[in-house]
């Protein structure tokens, strides 16, 4: 009954039956069925009151919104709320029988690295014999179950659903990333967390959060309502890791590379072959490369701790797992030794982790050509800062598309080519096709050359005009290293 779906939820005003019977939570006027209860929410693109006789007409019987419409049609309850955002998500949460409560539920905030950590949660409790849930930027999964994935984080209502599915099919965890605008939007709201990790935090997304300090806030937000028995995650070494867990009230653990904290890692080695590390003490070698691993797998190892499990254990399963796909996903040509570089890449400071990575595994006479764009309708400021970084870690860049969407791709490479200074014009080319701009710099490569494309990674699409055509940067560069050695 709808009174029973609204049971969290501040109501300010009220017309109509609060007793009918809801068939199914819509927020999209178009989905709406006969018994439906449209909430109308006030989106960035659209405002859902809009399209409340719609939603009527459409047979929705119940209307969720922030402001009495003035004609209210018979036999439809009409209930106002302060916040139309926030009451779906608890409105969701109800509905779908409070699957969080039924599970062990963790999550990943920060600005790099989400994927990567509930990824390898998902497969290390795998791995330990659990059946697990995965929703994530790449894939949700559940058990073996592959389902495709739209958003960083789902909408409130598919978000829950898909909580009760994975209750349904006896998940035990469920690994999760919580992206800033989601935290924003109240999407993850209500649901309860067994752990909350934070990772980094750098500058990205300020085209929606405007400012750096409200970006922070966000993500702080989430840390602040997490309950007592709940476990709050954060890295040390990011100077923001303290600050985001200092109003929570749940137990605090940090890790660490570079001082004290409850999971201390210290890396030996790092190779193509994979990080040589310790953590607290105790040695062991992972598949996975860079520093910025190093710190995507003490957070993997905390979570694992604090959700019970043995360290001797996860740590020995942890050694033989392999990473989300397009995150440092690399291959090797048959003849000149390329190695090939995909990474998700897209912003100044993942591109920065990633080529200074690069640059410590390289060998004598080894170049790096640096293959980047950045994507349209998103944070401008970073363009300029991602050529930059790109030329300052490379011996070749070209500048080309990434997904473009709906702004001109020149525009966007002109602004990237603002941030290449007058030495580094040099060594920086532009080719707006990306898929050209991939075999130029293959065709440019030497022998044992290192070639990083970056700012995909996992997609197998590139959006342009607000068209989606396919396009896969491993496999375009595959098939360039076929080409090179036919």
């Amino acid at each position: 009954m709808l009174n029973e779906i609204l049971y969290k939820v501040n109501i300010t005003a009220v017309a109509g039956d609060m007793s009918v019977v809801v068939n199914d939570l819509c927020i999209d006027s178009r989905k709406v069925t006969k018994g439906s209860c449209f909430v109308a929410i006030r989106g960035t693109q659209a405002d859902g009151h809009q399209f409340i006789e719609m939603a009527i007409e459409k047979g929705a019987i119940a209307i969720v919104c922030e402001q009495m419409p003035e004609n209210k049609a018979v036999g439809v309850t009409y209930v106002v709320v302060a916040d139309t955002s926030l009451a779906i998500a608890l409105m969701s949460h109800q509905f779908y029988g409070e699957p969080s409560k039924k599970i062990k539920l963790v999550g990943v905030t920060g600005t790099n690295g989400k994927t990567t950590i509930a990824t390898l949660l998902w497969k290390l409790f795998t791995d330990l014999g659990y059946k697990c849930g995965l929703i994530s930027t790449v894939q949700n999964q559940i058990g073996d179950d592959v389902l495709a994935a739209t958003h960083t984080t789902p909408d409130a209502i598919r978000l829950n659903e898909l909580l009760a599915r994975m209750v349904a099919e006896e998940c035990d965890f469920v690994f999760m990333e919580c992206s800033s605008h989601a935290i924003h939007q109240h999407r993850i709201a209500g649901v309860e967390f067994k752990v909350a990790i934070f990772s980094n935090i750098t500058h990205d997304h300020l085209d929606y959060h405007q400012t750096f300090e409200e970006y922070i806030r966000v993500k702080k937000s989430w840390f602040d309502s997490l309950p007592k028995n709940a476990c709050a995650i954060s890295n040390a070494d990011d100077r923001r890791g303290a600050v985001m867990l200092q109003n929570t009230e749940a137990k605090k653990y940090f890790y660490s590379l570079k001082t004290l904290a409850d999971f201390k890692g210290k890396i030996l080695d790092n190779g193509l072959s994979g990080l040589h590390m310790t953590i607290n003490e105790l040695e062991v070698h992972f598949k996975l490369i860079g520093e910025f691993n190093a710190y995507n797998l003490l957070a993997v190892y905390a979570a694992a701790i604090c959700l019970g499990e043995e360290k001797f254990k996860v740590l020995q399963t942890l050694s033989m797992l392999t990473g989300a796909e397009g995150r440092f996903d690399y291959s090797v040509s048959e003849q000149d030794k390329l190695v090939g570089i995909v990474d998700y890449a897209h912003t100044p400071d993942a591109l920065l982790n990633v080529l200074a990575t690069i640059k410590n595994l390289r060998q004598g006479e080894q170049r790096i050509i640096t293959v980047v764009g950045c994507g349209g309708n998103r944070d401008a400021a970073k363009r300029p800062v991602m050529a930059e970084v790109a030329c300052q870690y490379s011996d070749k860049v070209i500048l080309t598309s990434d997904n473009p969407r709906n702004e001109d791709p020149l525009e966007i490479l002109r602004q990237m080519e603002a941030g290449v200074n007058v030495v580094a014009k040099r060594k920086c080319i532009t080719i707006a096709d990306r898929k050209e701009a991939i075999k130029t710099a293959v065709s440019l490569a030497a022998k044992e050359d290192i070639i990083l494309v970056a700012g995909k990674g996992h997609e197998k699409y590139q959006e342009i005009a607000g068209v989606k055509y396919d396009f896969d940067d491993k496999k375009v560069m595959a098939s360039m290293f076929e080409l090179l050695e036919r």
